[in-house]
């Protein structure tokens, strides 16, 4: 059995690029049992006496990124004090740009992401809205810019994954006959849920379609039956406006169109 090891990513940031680099090198040892923990937004020589000293009772291997020379200085010396191992990933490159550039560092933790924000934004909202699709986490949807609901094969995936790109964390739940609602749906804002519909012919199409695709189409299936269509986009419907939950109906629209639409009936994010 092999030995645990104990890896503490320091960082006066959220201590992403030291994780993620640790990580990349723990791949190349996949049987180790490594615990990594992750101690970010380090801005105080308390708290790396804190840090260092849990250290070393831990007997933990110290990997830090602090841009901040004053503060990457302090955490040096009280690892050396305390005989800790350690790899400082960034301040001999930090040292080394100073020297070619001949100019000292902002030692801004956190400058990056400041930077960049943007795109760790849209990054985000895609995470999330893959780990909400389909009714997955419903315990997640308070997080939510915007939870779509809608019968099968009315564009709710889609729609969602086209709003996580421009940045909106999007849920979507099927709306199935005869299943029972999530009570989270119930405690979101009202405003921040979006209903779909879809002309029943189009959506018979787009069914059959699909069940030929995965080779599962069935005579008489309730699922491609029209007239059980109809039903149940009425119901869904009612269902919308008894919530008071507005609606976008998206038959032979392009999916941009959609989610403009969506975005044109949900309040703006704070």
């Amino acid at each position: 059995m092999n030995k645990k090891h104990t890896v503490y990513v320091v960082s006066g940031g959220v201590g992403s690029s030291g994780e993620q680099l640790v990580r990349t090198v723990l791949a190349q040892f996949p049987n180790q049992d490594v615990e990594l923990e992750v101690i970010p937004r380090v801005r105080s020589r308390e708290k790396i006496k804190e840090i260092t000293a849990q250290a070393a009772q831990d007997g933990a291997l110290v990997v830090y990124t602090m841009v901040n020379n004053q503060l990457r200085q302090t955490l040096t010396e009280q690892l050396a004090q305390h005989t800790i191992p350690a790899v400082d990933l960034m301040g001999e490159l930090v040292d080394h740009f100073s020297r070619i550039f001949g100019q000292q560092p902002s030692g801004i933790p956190g400058l990056y992401r400041q930077l960049h924000q943007s795109y760790f934004e849209r990054v985000a909202a895609i995470d999330y809205s893959l780990e909400h699709d389909d009714g997955i986490d419903p315990a997640g949807w308070q997080q939510a810019d915007v939870l779509l609901i809608g019968p099968s094969r009315t564009g709710k995936t889609p729609i969602s994954m086209y709003l996580a790109v421009t940045g909106w964390k999007a849920a979507n739940y099927p709306i199935v006959p005869g299943f029972n609602l999530p009570q989270e749906l119930e405690q979101l804002e009202p405003a921040r849920v979006i209903g779909l519909t879809i002309d029943p012919v189009r959506l018979e199409a787009h069914r059959t379609q699909r069940q030929k695709r995965l080779g599962t189409l069935v005579r008489d299936s309730e699922y491609t039956d029209l007239q059980m269509i109809y039903q149940e986009l009425e119901e869904a419907e009612r269902f919308y406006r008894q919530a008071g939950y507005r609606h976008v109906d998206v038959t032979d629209k392009p999916i941009e169109t959609c989610a403009d639409e969506v975005l044109r009936l949900i309040p703006n994010r704070e």
